[in-house]
Order: structure tokens, then sequence, then C-alpha cells
């Protein structure tokens, strides 16, 4: 369960990491990345980030990218919260597929 202070943090990653992605996503046509959810670990050194890639096709490369620049994304991310937080948390990206799932469910129901 969640601490007030984690979701407040999770919440406030979630939408920096999101403009983020938004300002690179300029680069890439045709690849639309969100952040669906992100959690932080009770100490708040770990942020796990779910990232909701379109088409789904090339969800494995982009985490794969992002993964690899990392650390840019993390100085980045620092910069825009270097007054509300003293640590920024270590991010790992995990792709959300919980979309081709329900599309999938809805497919074989039909």
């Amino acid at each position: 369960m969640e601490s007030t202070r984690q979701s407040k943090i999770a919440r406030l990653i979630q939408k920096e990491l999101s403009e983020i992605f938004l300002l690179q996503a300029k680069s890439m046509s045709g690849v639309l990345v969100s952040v669906t959810s992100v959690s932080v670990s009770p100490d708040l050194s770990i942020a796990r980030a779910r990232i909701s890639v379109f088409p789904s096709e090339r969800g494995q490369e982009i985490v794969k990218n992002l993964t690899a620049n990392m650390r840019s994304i993390r100085y980045e991310l620092g910069g825009r919260l270097r007054h509300q937080l003293r640590i920024i948390p270590e991010l790992k990206f995990f792709v959300d597929d919980s979309l081709d799932y329900l599309e999938r469910i809805d497919e074989l129901l039909k």
C-alpha cells in the first residue's frame, strides 16, 4: 500500500516524464509514447514507470532506447524537480501492454 507521499511523488514524476517524452517524441515520427503509471519504492529511491507505446509493435524497442538513455532522462528530470525532491529516484521502464490485452480479450469475445 502506497503512502500519501509516495503517491504524490509518483504523480509528480509521471507528469514530468510525460512532458519530457512529449518533447522527445517530436523527433520520432509515427510513434506515440505515454506514461500510464509510476510507482515509487517506500524509500523513494526507485521509480518504476509503465510506458504505453503506439504502435505497440515498437514497444520493446522504445523501452530499450529509454533504458539506454536513462541517465540523460534522469538528469533532465532532476533539473525539473530539483526544488521538490532532494534525491531523484533511479528510473526503471516497463511496457504497459494492458491496452493490447484488452483488445485481445475483446477480439476473442467477438
